[in-house]
């Protein structure tokens, strides 16, 4: 009790002490000044509550919102089949951190949260709705089947809301209920992809290419394409066909189940065909190299048997031809559909319901934005123009390797199938 009475008597004088240095301080302003300093030593405390009140009153009330929305509609595993063209998108996959280069999920991301499919905070971190792509895609490849899972609230008309807020180029067709633990890549069995060019790319090395329009496919030489597609049939060591990738590398490795060149049409005045490839898993560029290699042989400019070296242990310089034309076609899961797909309680990941749609919107936005942008821009002729620049009889020196590895990472932001 008296150690606690000095301890009083300091703190009163301190406060009376504080009172007539605060009073003085006003006196010396004018009494504009004084009346505004008053004010903010009145008002300041009042603000800071007000403002801490209106913080907390938010963060709850959004939190309720997130909370009711749940309660409402439980996030589900579902997967969304998606069609979209490529053109204007540095590729498939998120680049967080990399806004100047947008991607497709990037716009996906976006429409799912602002439809109400996901909480905002789901945009920023995918792995909180469990996301997952079947295939990656480079810059400006397109797809007409690439299926996603992901965990989302199932609002109604859910389909129609996520499309409301996606550009015309890019479309949800589809949307499946499947089991907590599917994931689309790795339930993924085969992937089938297209290839979609003007035919002039197999005309004879001598051909005068600024006449596309006059050339068609001859029957003869379409059959020799099918045969070198043909080849590609099995498992065989692709480290060529990609980038980084070692012989001894066992990823290197990958089963081709299908390869063909369909029958020519024209388009534009300019001959097409479209070129269609399955497999278990493509790594990145190796289509588009399989197709290049094939381009050359039937050109003149390389030797059927480079094909059989290529899958050797050697490094084998194979041209990459352009990824305009690549479209991924359709995703299968045999494998799952086999075991769930008559459960009772799942659906089978087939799209027969879809296909019109599907059909629809490459008629609409993908194969006229091919023909397009290959009328305009040339990108086959101008990459058939670089043929005679490689040396398919040797092995590519480490010079030619690091020159043409800066060219790949330059060329392309992103990783893909």
């Amino acid at each position: 009790m008296f150690k606690t009475r000095p301890l009083l008597s300091a703190l009163v004088n301190y406060r009376q002490l504080l009172e007539t240095n605060g009073l003085k301080l006003l006196c010396t302003m004018s009494e504009e000044a004084r009346d505004q300093e008053t004010a903010k030593l009145l008002k300041r405390p009042n603000e800071v509550n007000e403002d801490s009140a209106e913080s907390a009153t938010k963060r709850i009330k959004a939190e309720g919102e997130h909370n009711e929305d749940d309660k409402r509609f439980p996030k589900k595993k579902v997967v969304l089949l998606l069609a979209y063209s490529g053109k204007g998108y540095y590729g498939m996959q998120r680049n967080p951190g990399n806004s100047q280069f947008r991607t497709i999920e990037d716009d996906l991301v976006t429409a799912l949260v602002k439809s109400g499919c996901i909480p905002g905070n789901h945009g920023d971190d995918m792995r909180k709705m469990s996301f997952q792509r079947c295939a990656r895609t480079d810059k400006g490849v397109s797809a007409a089947g690439q299926v996603v899972s992901l965990k989302l609230r199932l609002i109604e008309d859910i389909i129609e809301k996520i499309n409301e807020n996606l550009p015309p180029q890019i479309r949800v067709l589809g949307l499946k209920r499947v089991t907590q633990g599917f994931n689309s890549k790795n339930n993924c069995d085969a992937r089938t992809y297209a290839y979609m060019l003007p035919t002039v790319a197999f005309s004879p090395k001598d051909y005068d290419t600024e006449n596309i329009a006059a050339f068609r496919l001859a029957a003869e030489t379409l059959q020799k394409v099918n045969q070198l597609f043909a080849l590609y049939k099995g498992t065989h060591n692709f480290h060529n066909f990609t980038s980084q990738k070692a012989p001894s590398d066992p990823s290197a490795r990958r089963y081709i189940t299908e390869m063909s060149c369909g029958e020519p049409f024209v388009r534009n005045s300019y001959e097409f065909a479209v070129i269609t490839v399955r497999g278990q898993s493509f790594m990145l560029h190796q289509i588009r190299k399989m197709i290049g290699l094939v381009i050359a042989v039937i050109r003149g400019f390389a030797k059927e048997e480079v094909m059989e070296r290529s899958w050797g242990q050697e490094k084998v310089d194979v041209p990459k031809a352009p990824g305009l034309g690549l479209v991924l076609e359709r995703v299968h899961f045999d494998r799952y559909n086999k075991r769930f797909g008559g459960d009772g309680l799942h659906e089978r990941l087939e799209w027969e319901r879809e296909e019109e749609a599907i059909k629809a919107f490459k008629e609409a936005h993908i194969y006229p934005t091919i023909v397009k942008t290959e009328c305009e821009e040339g990108s086959m002729v101008s990459w058939m123009a670089t043929l005679p620049s490689h040396d398919f009889e040797a092995t590519v020196t480490g010079t030619q390797d690091n020159k043409d590895q800066k060219q790949e990472n330059a060329d392309e932001g992103n990783g893909s199938d």
